[in-house]
């Protein structure tokens, strides 16, 4: 997502540092150039090898130790960098920043940048909320420099309240959004009609209590809102979830599994591409009460039956011209059982992945996904879940751009 960008990270002193260890590497699997200047106070913290080795470029302080001696440092870098963060940014830093202080590499790179620059704040809660503080912050502001919010939660100093450097993700989100946002995006799904699905289902026991699943919906509704911005009409059929709706995409809400079947099945004809990455259930209660189930002493039985299979009666009325991708989320023989589900629903392409690796599957704001076809498998690796669904997006357009011959 990143390939050909160049991101400089400041990093100063707080205890916060040792996050852009993390921050640093994720940028790398987006295949970014990254770069970190490291102030004297933020070495006490985290030392200067911990970037080189993560980044694979030197760790620039004001020692000039690790510097290039050919290069002006503090002018090359934030002009021809796409992006500078400063985090995390102490009050001190921040200070210096709005009343244009240069005294060190960091602060004078800042004052030389011509690149955007986005600040995340971190410090005690009474610190943040100093009117002097926030007052060099609405100065930045009002100069075109780009805040994160602090997160709230219990500080280093043993205080609740705002103040926390935001989550590694947070961060590296913010950044992806801040370079992307004047991107002109690529428009080669114009005219390609997609349906994709998304979220939960839930089938009632009775009219309080239902049967779910922990799906957030986060996946498809980003691989809704990343085919409409390259010019697809994208119809998301979706169950309960809470997030906003992508610009452009025509929502279908529904609540059970019959109910999604009914409204992808309906419409699946008029579709070039169909992804489902909805988690719909595969059983459903056969009895639902029309009254409130009372609690009884002992065991309580609830009898289910099957729900409706939408992937395989998609895979069976299947057109020549159509690529239908399906997702496979498993807790064992992860690429044994996808490549069964994509042979058995007679589909195009199987996007798997387990719920037992860290940073994948429901709720979180990352995935690792494995494209399977019947030519191979390609792993995208960790990725946000817009980078996933660009990149699974790059594959069904190939196999559905190939059908069109």
């Amino acid at each position: 997502m990143l390939k050909g960008k160049k991101v400089v990270l400041g990093v100063t002193g707080s205890i916060a540092a040792y996050k852009m260890a993390n921050v640093a590497s994720m940028l790398k699997k987006l295949h970014c150039d990254v770069h970190v200047i490291l102030t004297e106070s933020g070495a006490e913290f985290i030392t200067p090898i911990t970037f080189e080795t993560l980044t694979k470029n030197p760790c620039l302080m004001d020692d000039f130790s690790r510097n290039n001696p050919k290069e002006i440092a503090h002018i090359t870098l934030g002009q021809t960098a796409d992006l500078l963060m400063v985090a995390p940014a102490s009050a001190n830093s921040i200070a210096k920043m709005a009343n244009g202080i240069a005294d060190d590499l960091l602060s004078s790179t800042i004052v030389a940048a011509t690149c955007p620059v986005l600040i995340a704040p971190a410090m005690n809660t009474h610190m943040y909320t100093n009117p002097i503080v926030q007052e060099n912050m609405k100065r930045l502001k009002s100069f075109g420099y780009t805040f994160i919010e602090p997160a709230t939660g219990h500080l280093a100093c043993d205080v609740d309240g705002i103040g926390k450097l935001p989550e590694e993700q947070v961060l590296v989100d913010a950044i992806v959004r801040k370079i992307l946002e004047n991107e002109v995006v690529s428009q080669d799904l114009a005219g390609c009609h997609i349906l994709v699905t998304a979220g939960p289902t839930r089938e009632s026991l009775d009219p309080v209590r239902f049967i779910t699943n922990h799906s957030s919906g986060k996946m498809g509704y980003a691989i809704a809102e990343q085919a409409a911005k390259r010019g697809a009409e994208v119809t998301l059929v979706s169950g309960p979830v809470n997030l906003n709706v992508p610009e452009g995409v025509n929502v279908v809400p529904i609540t059970t599994a019959e109910d999604m079947y009914q409204a992808v099945v309906s419409r699946a004809v008029k579709q070039d591409i169909i992804i489902k990455a909805a988690a719909v259930a595969d059983y459903r209660p056969k009895q639902v009460n029309t009254e409130k189930t009372k609690k009884k002493d002992g065991d309580m039985v609830i009898e289910l039956e099957r729900t409706k299979d939408i992937l395989a009666q998609l895979g069976s009325q299947k057109t020549e011209n159509q690529c239908i991708c399906g997702f496979s989320m498993e807790t064992e023989n992860v690429m044994e059982n996808s490549r069964q589900k994509l042979t058995k629903k007679n589909v195009d392409m199987i996007a798997a992945n387990s719920i037992r690796e860290s940073g994948a599957g429901f709720g979180v704001d990352t995935n690792h996904l494995v494209l399977i076809t019947k030519d191979g498998e390609y792993d995208l690796g960790m990725l946000t879940k817009e980078a996933c669904a660009d990149a699974l997006l790059d594959h069904v357009l190939k196999i559905w751009e190939s059908k069109q011959k």
